[in-house]
């Protein structure tokens, strides 16, 4: 198994992402393993689709939003939250400042992405739980460890 080069979130998209594929990816931040995850759930079922997989994944998390995105909620729950200052509070409560914001901006400042294409999404499931626990990378993730 051989995992891609490592790509930075300030460079989305990337169109070396195939549009639709299953694989497992992992997320940097320098030598540190940050969080690493799965996509292509029953990728045998939606070949058919224009973009699927570890694209629309890896999408989701260039774009920093909390809703429906658990590494994005990780990331401003254990990253972001803990470093933003008081003074700014008063910013998020007129809406000058929104969560989703800090969470893209430390993605994009602070992490790299590199992925795993798979056959099928039983393959997926298998890489991702093996990435969590520390024997694909030679180190559990520090955000979602198995």
């Amino acid at each position: 198994m051989k995992f891609s080069d490592r790509f930075k979130f300030s460079d989305w998209p990337n169109s070396q992402v195939p549009s639709v594929s299953a694989g497992v990816y992992a997320i940097w931040s320098g030598d540190e393993l940050i969080y690493c995850g799965m996509s292509g759930r029953e990728i045998e079922k939606n070949y058919h689709k224009k973009k699927y997989g570890l694209i629309t994944r890896l999408n989701s998390h260039a774009s920093g939003r909390l809703s429906g995105d658990q590494f994005c909620v990780y990331v401003a729950n254990r990253l972001v939250i803990p470093s933003i200052k008081s003074s700014q509070l008063p910013q998020f409560a007129s809406g000058e400042l929104k969560l989703d914001s800090l969470t893209k901006a430390y993605i994009h400042e602070n992490f790299e992405y590199q992925y795993l294409v798979v056959e099928s999404s039983s393959e997926a499931f298998l890489a991702e739980k093996e990435a969590r626990n520390g024997n694909l990378l030679g180190q559990k993730p520090k955000l979602n460890p198995l």
